[in-house]
């Protein structure tokens, strides 16, 4: 527990850096917070494209054996 833990807290910033540089506007307002276990995503995007984006952005810095919660919301 204690190395995913530090893995997390080492992603979460990567993570919420490629999101505030993304090409996609809708990204850039979205956060990243850790649970006990995993990465959550949250806010709001304009489209059902820009959520899973943001998934896909978040996994990619985060890798396989970090989980990603997605609870954006569409507007």
């Amino acid at each position: 527990m204690a190395t995913t833990q530090r893995a997390l807290s080492d992603v979460r910033p990567l993570a919420q850096s490629a999101l505030a540089d993304s090409p996609i506007f809708d990204l850039r307002d979205l956060t990243v917070e850790e649970t006990d276990d995993a990465l959550l995503l949250r806010g709001s995007v304009s489209s059902f494209y820009h959520k899973q984006m943001a998934q896909e952005v978040v996994k990619a810095v985060a890798g396989r054996e970090v989980e990603v919660v997605n609870t954006v919301s569409v507007r």
